[in-house]
């Protein structure tokens, strides 16, 4: 590879590193090419991406703001899963191909900016996604109002009753 490709390469991998801010190390050595595929059109569904790197030029194209111990993560073959979309939903589409083909190795990640070791992966993938979350926030702010909305109307619907009632006896 001549030096501009590197380049090249490296400034690709730095605005991935940067920009996405989400991504996770895995081993793929025992991946078949089939299985790779597959992965990439599985975790393409999710609004994410796969790049195998070279670790020497991924380990140039991290900045200074990244812990060390993800430095020491880029030892034998490595790939990166990325996304720019929901960090949860990347965890838990690896997790499931790692469970099915029992070859992904997950080195660790970094989700929003904050370094994960591959021994925390599982928590990550035991979240709930954000949309999920932000529904839960909407339910949980808008059920008082509902709440006393019906208390409201409550005396209104039991004297609309009442007088149903009343007009009924009469006749």
């Amino acid at each position: 590879m001549k030096r501009e490709q590197k380049e090249a390469r490296i400034k690709e991998l730095a605005d991935i590193f940067k920009s996405d801010g989400t991504f996770y190390l895995f081993d793929y050595n025992k991946m078949s090419v089939a299985q790779s595929v597959d992965l990439r059109k599985t975790l393409r569904k999710h609004g994410s991406s796969l790049k195998v790197v070279k670790n020497r030029l991924a380990l140039r194209a991290l900045k200074a703001e990244f812990p060390d111990a993800l430095r020491g993560s880029f030892r034998k073959p490595t790939a990166v899963a990325f996304t720019a979309a929901d960090p949860i939903l990347l965890a838990k589409a690896l997790k499931e191909f790692a469970v099915q083909n029992k070859v992904l190795v997950v080195k660790g990640g970094v989700v929003q900016g904050q370094y994960f070791p591959a021994e925390r992966f599982d928590e990550i993938t035991k979240l709930t996604s954000r949309q999920a979350l932000l529904g839960k926030i909407g339910f949980m702010m808008a059920y008082p109002l509902t709440k006393l909305l019906r208390t409201w109307q409550a005396p209104l619907t039991s004297a609309g009753i009442l007088l149903s009632q009343l007009k009924n006896k009469k006749q």
